[in-house]
């Protein structure tokens, strides 16, 4: 009776109902998702794939850069103190003064040096006009990324969701109509302009809100307001460099030690996993964050982690199990013949995803109580595992040892995460230390 009554109020609590809400733009992503995949696929090949991947974590550091890295600290705060407007419209103006600062600095950075990253990033000095481009566009990213932190912050799930449709939409539109008018180029430019149009739309969709008042951007800069930011700020640069950096030198590894051809392939292997795992983390992104901000106790942590767990596990062995035995089917519909050898990647990127997203519902506590240290000692260990391991991986096996390393780092790092929150796992409830 007991479990029955459990399993009740799992299945009507908050997280089911926004991870029902999130489910039909979790489809749209999917499916776009797909279909880009393959369109772009078609038409670049894995050498285009693997030159894409390169823009992507490249463009992943400073679009992070450009927005402060302050979105996850907008959120917590925007939620906690929600029902403050004084308090929160200090967060909003502050987050706004430092978005324009730094997308202003990073669009200079694009435009001066737009052959420089062309010839270090993408390989060949003709993609500049990318560089150009993405400089001029990028302060609309970042704008665009600080109204979305608000409305999650405001839990305004019906919204957030709308802006991810019309995101995924958006994309699918620019992915296929410029690949297939300009090739590489055209998916190249898609892939870092798309995102900036979405401001414009997600003003459309904030305007009627109760909270969206030009005035509430226009506060003054507030310091202390500021340095409560700050270590959101470094969590989330550290990632933004850490992450993507990181690939970016796996692929390099890639390419040096075998072809760019190989690198496309692993990159058309991580795309697969980024798909089907968006179901989870746009899911937890919406709900978790804010959740997680307005708990005090080890128990309510313990109860809030374990109901995800119990959520997240079923779907993910579901997913992984099917996603690996219909492996050549999925290669068969999303790429090309040219992309076969990615068969044997499977198994192992599938265990590191399932270690990965375990991981990742823990180290969400990490932002919440906003333990900046840790967060940054962790990314910084995780950075230099992946590029040590995959080095001495690579050499030996190819592709299929950047998925190794992959899955090595992250069972290293639920192994610390486990170790870091001990207490709240396995102990009972304890207040947690501010």
């Amino acid at each position: 009776m007991n479990s029955v009554l459990n399993v009740k109020k799992l299945f009507s609590s908050e997280l089911i109902r926004v991870s029902s809400l999130n489910a039909v733009a979790t489809l749209i992503r999917m499916l776009t998702g797909f279909i880009s995949v393959k369109v772009v696929a078609s038409l670049i090949g894995p050498q285009g794939i693997a030159v894409l991947g390169q823009l992507s974590n490249f463009s992943s550091i400073l679009l992070s850069i450009s927005s402060g890295g302050i979105n996850a600290g907008i959120t917590k705060y925007v939620s906690e103190y929600s029902d403050n407007k004084v308090f929160y419209n200090r967060f909003l103006g502050t987050g706004l003064w430092i978005t324009l600062a730094l997308s202003f600095i990073c669009s200079l950075v694009l435009i001066f040096g737009a052959g420089y990253f062309s010839t270090e990033i993408l390989h060949d000095v003709k993609y500049k006009i990318v560089f150009y481009i993405f400089g001029v566009t990028i302060i609309l990213y970042a704008l665009n990324t600080l109204l979305i932190s608000v409305i999650n912050g405001f839990r305004d799930f019906k919204k957030y969701v709308i802006a991810n449709i019309l995101g995924s939409i958006i994309g699918l539109i620019f992915s296929i109509t410029l690949a297939l008018k300009f090739g590489i180029l055209g998916a190249l430019i898609a892939s870092v302009t798309y995102q900036s149009v979405l401001f414009f739309l997600t003003i459309i969709i904030v305007a009627k809100s109760h909270w969206f008042n030009y005035r509430s951007f226009v506060n003054k800069f507030d310091k202390g307001t500021a340095k409560k930011l700050a270590n959101y700020s470094l969590m989330a640069i550290s990632s933004a460099v850490t992450v993507p950096g990181g690939q970016l030198i796996v692929r390099n590894f890639i390419i040096d030690y075998r072809s760019i051809s190989d690198a496309g392939i692993w990159e058309g292997m991580n795309r697969i996993s980024g798909m089907y795992l968006t179901v989870i983390t746009t899911s937890l992104s919406v709900y978790f964050l804010p959740k997680l901000a307005q708990l005090k106790t080890n128990k309510e942590f313990k109860d809030e982690i374990f109901n995800a767990f119990k959520l997240i596990f079923p779907f993910l062995i579901v997913s992984t199990i099917g996603i690996y035995l219909f492996r050549n089917l999925i290669i068969q519909i999303l790429f090309t013949k040219d992309f076969v050898s990615m068969n044997e990647l499977f198994g192992v990127q599938l265990l590191g995803d399932f270690l990965k997203l375990t991981g990742w519902v823990l180290g969400y506590i990490l932002l919440a109580k906003a333990m900046a240290k840790t967060y940054i000692i962790l990314e910084i260990f995780n950075f230099c595992l992946v590029v040590l391991s995959s080095y001495f991986l690579i050499n030996r096996f190819g592709s299929l040892g950047a998925t190794m390393a992959y899955t090595f780092v992250y069972f290293v790092y639920l192994i610390l995460l486990i170790i870091i929150f001990r207490k709240i796992i396995f102990e009972k409830d304890k207040k947690l230390n501010d």
